[in-house]
């Protein structure tokens, strides 16, 4: 199949973004500025816990990176909060746990990981997309214990942090796309970090297919096909 008659299509390959997770490229808004304060508060937190809480791509893990590296902290998935494994977790001193409210599968290990990591004097970082009320927990004490938690929540992304973000995102894919292209975008997108990220994958993939540079037409038919409502 070809675009144009003598053009071939070419193929598009799932090769690695080079998405960095540093300080500097951190894009700082007003609905993430809470939570990165609270992060480079550390050590200066009010518990040895920190719950970050926000949707599907807003930056909790970039945000949990920088935190992992100024700490020294290892990072697993909730999974892997099993009993078995919680002393070896605790050794390091700082631990970040991910997805909690997805992947937790032993909440009494949970529980007492946060007991030891407190009485060793060290720190734990929980991220979910949501709030402990709607994990469905079953461990009353764990629920108490994580409610009671300080807790950092990112927003949904204003204007200016979804074009800031949206320009990040092609330039990690080493994308030139002009100016106007990004305003249209961010005014006909759904307003969330998973939704630029989706789009921007799906201009990526397009634009190799197509053997063209992103235009508005590119950009439309990727809107289309991924907001069909709007």
């Amino acid at each position: 199949m070809s675009d144009q008659p003598g053009r071939p299509r070419q193929l598009a390959f799932d090769l690695p973004v080079d998405s960095r997770h540093g300080v500097e490229d951190f894009l700082i808004g007003p609905s993430n500025e809470a939570a990165y304060g609270f992060v480079e508060a550390w050590p200066d937190w009010p518990d040895a816990w920190l719950r970050l809480v926000g949707p599907e791509g807003a930056g909790k893990t970039h945000l949990a990176a920088i935190w992992a590296k100024a700490a020294h902290a290892w990072t697993v998935p909730a999974s892997e909060v099993v009993e078995g494994n919680v002393p070896h977790l605790v050794s390091g001193g700082a631990l970040v746990v991910e997805d909690c409210d997805r992947d937790l599968a032993d909440e009494a290990a949970l529980f007492h990981l946060m007991n030891a990591i407190k009485a060793r004097g060290g720190f734990l970082l929980l991220t979910a997309r949501r709030s402990p009320d709607q994990w469905g927990l079953r461990v009353p004490d764990l629920l108490s214990r994580l409610r009671l938690a300080p807790h950092a929540t990112i927003e949904p992304p204003d204007d200016a942090l979804l074009r800031a973000v949206l320009v990040k995102l092609f330039i990690d894919r080493q994308l030139v796309v002009d100016t106007g292209i990004i305003e249209m975008l961010a005014l006909r997108m759904e307003r969330s970090f998973a939704a630029a990220r989706a789009l921007v994958d799906a201009l990526d993939r397009l634009s190799l297919e197509r053997g063209r540079r992103v235009t508005r037409a590119l950009a439309t038919e990727a809107l289309a096909a991924l907001f069909p409502e709007d």
